[in-house]
């Protein structure tokens, strides 16, 4: 499993833990707040994948998204 999918799994949990956390945390529970707490939960989760994406790219831990990168290949490029 590449770092990539790591990060885009870890995205998922997060707007998973987070749309359940708001549904718990909020007591009026019916369909228009649930709705709308999966739909903010779904862009948290996209804002936290950008982030974090942006963030190892930032400290080299992620190739840049340029497109397809072999891993050997960016590895010979950003050696230290």
């Amino acid at each position: 499993m590449n770092r990539t999918t790591q990060l885009k799994l870890c995205s998922l949990a997060f707007a998973v833990m987070w749309t359940g956390w708001m549904l718990w945390a909020n007591e009026p529970v019916d369909r228009a707040n649930i709705v709308m707490l999966v739909v903010c939960g779904a862009l948290a989760g996209s804002a936290w994948y950008y982030a974090m994406r942006w963030l190892l790219q930032l400290i080299r831990l992620l190739p840049p998204h340029d497109g397809p990168v072999k891993p050997a290949q960016w590895r010979r490029a950003h050696r230290c």
